[in-house]
């Protein structure tokens, strides 16, 4: 191209990197704190363990390229971890430590992890597989009180975190190398087969970052995040980055509060006692937050949540309105790194009444900056944005997964026509606003009509006795499907499957779902199975119900 820009010898040719991510807050914040448990780090300690991270791990022997693994609770070690590990040109492996033993073992042998960190409380699931981990060649451990290195569980430390750090000299400079090097990877778990590998270069992590940024920070009034602003993430660290708001949080520099394992009880009190006013999390895990009895005396009105993985049903957004909550729905994946599109209300729309806030909030909102997303039916072609013309949901963005950690089958399916496939089904209002509807593999249809499982998990979360419910469909000889609902009830309440029926009816008889949804069959049970991050196993439910995978 003739028009490519020249460039004076001299001219530096800045690299988006993910330790220029740190600059920022290091310039304007250095007091700020990151805090883990007793822990209290400013911002230049904070870059100062960093250094010494990257060094100590060059001594250990990391190159680039090498895979460094970590599996730790979402603690300051892990945000050094994320930073340190890319930095010197190797990428980060975040283990999910929910995985079953053949899972977990299967993607430290797939990403061919040559370190891997590891705090104290997981090392019973890496003796479960010990002999089968051929790649390892160092493993470091990770504590929260001071320890000697010594074999533990039959695995041979070659340092321990803490006093590893203390010997190490703190690195004076990082290298510069291609932005488009590979900085991180981790696994997304589906339905069937084994978990896939998804990877993200320095590049896409700080286009990520900066137009998530923007976007949470260019809204007025609720609903943003900006410098001012306390973070504790309610993401796993493991899981897609925590939503990539760590590299956010540490790019504004706001003091950052890390919670380690998630309990109800500590969470709450970690929000009034370090006065958090910004996090994310699944809807399962803010029912449970709002559900915990220690946690009613607790002021909540400072404190802004999004809430990603699955859709927010209303009655949780409106139990927590009540509460004092600013909730808003996010909206991505896995494969994109994961922010696609946040809910963001208009001053007016943040007036209105009641029941239409409310529906506003709960809708998966407008793309990000950069991000582009149509609706499409079958053939590609897009839908109309009428709120209504239901189809896949199909993305483009500087940040999105280029494919499968060697898995080229799949790679091409999920990138079919140049645009990655979401397998979500959605609607689109005139302004453009996105409302997921269903997933593609749980849309139930009836008689030749699709029913959203999310939309009738919402309406059974209405009733004032249900603390959860879940939507499968099963195969049905006459209508081709029909629903079935797992509904577990609150405790202290009473429901019936037949109390739930009549419920349903009422919102048929108003005309807001279609009639074919009384071939509901209602199953009230204990306990709806989740998968490692805390969304609904709709695999493991209809297992449960004898019903055969799609």
């Amino acid at each position: 191209m003739e028009n490519v820009i020249a460039r004076s010898p001299s001219a530096y040719s800045y690299p988006l990197l993910i330790k220029n991510i740190l600059l920022s807050p290091l310039a304007d914040n250095p007091d700020r704190e990151i805090v883990y448990g007793k822990n209290r780090y400013s911002y230049s300690q904070f870059k100062e363990r960093v250094a010494r991270l990257a060094t100590a791990l060059k001594s250990l022997g990391v190159k680039e390229g090498d895979t460094v693994a970590v599996m730790d609770w979402d603690s300051n070690r892990y945000l050094e971890c994320y930073f340190a590990i890319p930095m010197i040109g190797a990428v980060l492996h975040t283990i999910n430590v929910r995985l079953p033993a053949e899972q977990l073992a299967y993607t430290i042998d797939h990403a061919e992890d040559r370190f891997i960190l590891v705090n104290a409380d997981f090392l019973p699931l890496l003796e479960a597989i010990r002999g089968r981990l051929d790649t390892v060649k160092e493993f470091v451990l990770m504590r929260d009180a001071p320890t000697v290195v010594a074999a533990i569980g039959g695995i041979d430390f070659a340092a321990e975190y803490e006093p590893m750090l203390a010997a190490a000299q703190p690195m004076a400079e990082y290298p510069d190398f291609d932005e488009d090097a590979r900085a991180t990877t981790f696994y997304t778990t589906g339905t069937t087969g084994m978990p896939k590998g998804v990877y993200f270069s320095h590049r896409q992590l700080v286009l990520h970052t900066i137009s998530a940024l923007a976007s949470l920070a260019s809204v007025p009034g609720g609903m943003n995040f900006h410098r001012e602003d306390v973070y504790m993430p309610i993401t796993p660290m493991f899981h897609v980055h925590a939503w990539g708001i760590p590299y956010i949080a540490t790019m504004l520099g706001v003091k950052q509060v890390y919670p380690g394992k998630y309990i109800p009880a500590n969470l709450l009190g970690l929000i009034a006692e370090e006065g958090v006013t910004f996090s994310h999390c699944v809807p399962t895990i803010l029912a449970m937050l709002l559900r915990e009895p220690s946690g009613a005396s607790i002021d909540l009105s400072r404190w802004k949540c999004i809430i990603g993985g699955s859709a927010l049903p209303k009655a949780i957004c409106v139990e927590a309105i009540k509460r004092g909550i600013d909730v808003f729905a996010g909206y991505g994946m896995s494969e994109t790194c994961p922010v696609l599109s946040i809910a963001r209300l208009t001053p007016e729309e943040l007036s209105a009444a009641a029941d239409d806030q409310v529906a506003r909030r709960v809708r998966t909102g407008h793309p990000v900056a950069l991000a582009q997303i149509r609706v499409v039916d079958a053939q590609g072609r897009e839908q109309p944005m009428d709120d209504r013309s239901a189809g896949e949901v199909v993305v483009r963005a500087p940040w999105l997964t280029q494919g499968y950690h060697k898995d080229q089958a799949n790679s091409e399916r999920l990138w079919e026509g140049g645009w990655l496939h979401t397998q979500d089904v959605a609607v689109r209002d005139g302004t453009g606003s996105l409302r997921i509807t269903d997933r593609l593999k749980d849309v139930i249809k009836v008689g030749g009509e699709w029913l959203s499982s999310l939309e009738l998990e919402d309406i059974i979360l209405a009733h004032p006795a249900v603390a959860e419910a879940a939507v499968i469909g099963r195969s049905d000889d006459k209508w081709g499907e029909t629903p079935v609902a797992a509904v577990v009830v609150k405790e202290g309440h009473e429901a019936s499957a037949r109390k739930i029926m009549e419920h349903l009816k009422g919102y048929m008889d108003r005309g807001i779902i279609p009639r074919e949804a009384l071939l509901t069959h209602v199953e009230i049970t204990a306990s709806i199975p989740k998968t490692g991050v805390g969304k609904t196993d709709k695999a493991a439910l209809r297992a449960a119900f004898g019903i055969k995978a799609r």
